[in-house]
């Protein structure tokens, strides 16, 4: 068909003014985009890039760590072996806190406080999943604006993906990364107040909790595990109309803490109050992590308690091993669904259903 007729405004009345056909059906991508596929490296490669502080090479490599890929796993535990007599030497920090008290502003502003004294900052942010789809938005870095931007910072967030206790170890391991790296600090945020709080504790030298004022009786919003957890407590947002509550806030959870036994470490924890946003009072918070690190380490508790918390990752890393192994017995998934059927039937208790699988288990381990 006629240019002219398909466009009338291409005709002689309309001078200046040309519509030329577009093109149908055109490709998403540009034919013309060379993919170029990463080299593969080798363990001395990942290794010597980490060790001199390659960012790149670190974030593959702790990729390879998050990886299911039994031959990725065989690949990241070389890694971190090799790593592992260059790490130790930094102060790892877990924070929690209630969802909304500000915990990524806080660690944006925590982050370039540290920063700004020549420290190297690595923040890994256990990122809540969706259990449904298991997906995550993994936003922090969105939320971290100044620490995004500073190349002596390294944040990393990790989709939980409804197993905390698999992103709980593979946490851990990237910290002996990073610390490789030459990270000597490490931050290790929760996904809030709850299960996982047990597990970072396991893995940080300092626990802080950041809470908020003004939100009703503060202390019923929160388990006395995790206060006796917490080195330190922080209340957010003491600005503007707010400082009043915060301080209030803070009294009391300082009478809360009166009333729990003296800590192992001979530590007294401490409350204060900040802002996250305005950045008030950031200086007391690492002044109280630098003394606690200086006092433990002075009365051994700090290797101590590190010693204890890598005795502790050898029997859940165990624990998980023996689940899995479990769980992927042929005779186990033979037998569950009926066992699981007996149960729901009501023609055997779960006791013995579950003594039931795990002699199919150790008969099975044993034979082969």
């Amino acid at each position: 068909m006629d240019e002219q007729c398909c466009h009338p405004e291409n005709e002689e009345c309309y001078l200046g003014l040309r519509v030329t056909k577009g093109v149908s059906n055109a490709p998403i991508v540009n034919p013309n985009l060379h993919r170029q596929r990463r080299t593969k490296l080798s363990v001395d490669e990942y290794v010597d890039g980490i060790l001199r502080g390659d960012i790149t090479i670190l974030s593959r490599a702790v990729t390879l760590v998050e990886s299911l890929l039994p031959t990725h796993q065989d690949t990241a535990q070389q890694i971190i072996e090799r790593c592992l007599p260059h790490a130790g030497k930094s102060m790892r920090i877990g924070i929690t806190g209630v969802p909304g008290a500000g915990k990524s502003t806080s660690i944006d502003a925590f982050g370039m406080h540290l920063i700004r004294q020549g420290r190297k900052l690595a923040v890994l942010a256990i990122d809540p999943s969706s259990e449904r789809s298991k997906g995550s938005i993994l936003g922090d870095k969105t939320r971290m604006e100044q620490l995004a931007r500073e190349k002596n910072a390294f944040i990393r967030p990790s989709p939980s993906a409804g197993s905390l206790g698999g992103v709980a170890r593979k946490t851990r391991e990237t910290i002996v990364l990073c610390e490789a790296a030459g990270f000597d600090t490490i931050f290790v945020e929760t996904v809030g107040v709850g299960q996982s709080e047990t597990a970072v504790h396991s893995m940080v030298d300092f626990f802080l909790l950041i809470q908020l004022a003004g939100t009703g009786d503060e202390l019923q919003g929160i388990k006395r595990g995790i206060m006796e957890m917490a080195d330190g407590i922080v209340v957010n947002k003491a600005d503007g109309d707010n400082v009043d509550k915060a301080n209030l806030a803070a009294s009391h959870y300082r009478s809360a803490l009166r009333l729990f036994p003296p800590a192992e470490s001979g530590w007294k924890p401490r409350v204060l109050t900040y802002s996250g946003y305005y950045a008030l009072g950031i200086k007391d918070i690492w002044d109280m992590v630098d003394e606690y690190r200086h006092m433990t380490t002075d009365n051994g508790y700090f290797r101590l308690k590190r010693q204890r918390q890598a005795k502790w990752w050898m029997y859940e890393t165990i624990n998980d091993e023996l689940r899995d192994s479990f769980y992927n017995n042929p005779d186990v998934q033979a037998l569950i669904p009926e066992t699981e059927e007996a149960v729901l039937q009501d023609r055997a208790t779960s006791f013995t259903a579950a003594r039931r699988l795990l002699e199919a288990y150790f008969r099975n381990a044993f034979d082969s």
